[in-house]
């Protein structure tokens, strides 16, 4: 997957997008039940379930628009990842209350047409119900008039801790 003309312009950000729908659907056999319904142009939310700290990789794959994540600062601060996080622009929320600079940035992403990707659960759940969403989502929809989209991921990359979901080979769904 390459992401759509003007989408980014930076050489890396593309060439991350084309090795990360390798991954996915090659090394991760990611199958897609559904076509990804973002439109083309436009803001928008995309929100998901939350299996595992594969699920950015596994739902940007089949959408030709950048999603720009929002992510736990505790993650977003690991030195060895924080480039990279920054390179495709994720924003780092703070878990221990409202995140007002999390906000601002989440705000300036719609506002500029951009796709924000949030996981309303806020954590990744360990069993196969889903858990409580936190209002996040709902209040950038509310405030901003921007549709959400919602996607289910499912498959083998459940229960296993960071490294293990990027490393072993899984068998994923995506709907």
């Amino acid at each position: 997957m390459a992401f759509a003309p003007g989408a980014d312009d930076r050489l890396s950000v593309r060439a991350l997008g084309a090795l990360n729908s390798v991954v996915a659907r090659v090394y991760h056999n990611l199958r897609s039940d559904t076509p990804c319904l973002i439109p083309a142009v436009g803001p928008a939310i995309l929100v998901c379930n939350h299996t595992s700290s594969l699920d950015p990789v596994l739902v940007q794959a089949p959408c030709t628009r950048r999603i720009t994540w929002m992510m736990a600062r505790e993650y977003y601060d690991i030195k060895a990842m924080t480039w990279l996080f920054k390179m495709v622009d994720a924003i780092p929320v703070d878990r221990n209350g409202r995140d007002s600079t999390a906000l601002r940035a989440a705000l300036r992403v719609l506002k500029t047409g951009g796709v924000l990707g949030i996981f309303p659960e806020g954590r990744i759940e360990t069993k196969r119900e889903l858990l409580p969403f936190h209002e996040g989502a709902a209040t950038l929809a509310l405030k901003t008039g921007v549709n959400v989209y919602p996607a289910f991921l499912d498959g083998t990359q459940r229960n296993k801790e960071m490294l293990a979901a990027f490393i072993e080979r899984n068998q994923t769904r995506i709907a």
